[in-house]
């Protein structure tokens, strides 16, 4: 089960209840901050937009492509390690709003992640270090470090053992092992 914090509604469902559970400028506020980061072509502008605006922990070297969606609401329960990729058009979720309840939970990835494109990160997840999660993917649990994991639903391609294995003799990936 994702780790989120559940609180229920009465009367109509939760997302007509929304500015009771976030303000509404700081929803206009970041609404602005996330569309300039998603078009803008430079990572260490848009790594010191979340950093400041947002209050996303996001790691040296860390490279959101382009189209990126963070959490509107509540991107600060976002983080990110050093050295990750987060692929093209992937969203970042921190809230769910469903009929009777929302629900909120930190996001974590780790460091030296990669996140192929248009991949969908639910909230209450934690991504370990040196993952890698295929494109299309719909991350509804978390994923154990050095993993390969894909498709929806989600599930492990291969092990961090079996990654290991399978780079023993590929010219690029053995040498991190030196």
């Amino acid at each position: 089960m994702r780790n989120t914090t559940r609180y229920p509604v009465k009367g109509a469902n939760s997302l007509w209840h929304v500015y009771k559970t976030v303000p509404f400028w700081k929803v206009v506020k970041n609404f602005m901050v996330i569309q300039l980061a998603r078009y803008t072509p430079f990572l260490g502008v848009k790594n010191w937009l979340y950093r400041t605006f947002l209050g996303v922990k996001v790691g040296e070297h860390t490279s959101f492509a382009l189209m990126v969606m963070l959490d509107v609401m509540f991107p600060e329960k976002i983080s990110v390690g050093r050295n990750t990729v987060i692929g093209y058009n992937t969203t970042i979720l921190a809230h769910e709003y469903l009929i009777k309840e929302y629900r909120l939970g930190a996001v974590e990835i780790g460091s030296e992640v990669m996140i192929g494109a248009n991949s969908t990160l639910l909230p209450g997840i934690t991504i370990g270090d040196g993952a890698i999660v295929s494109a299309g993917t719909l991350v509804h649990k978390d994923v154990p470090a050095g993993c390969f994991v894909g498709g929806n639903p989600m599930r492990v391609i291969y092990s961090k053992e079996e990654l290991e294995k399978r780079w023993v003799e590929d010219p690029i990936y053995k040498q991190d092992k030196l």
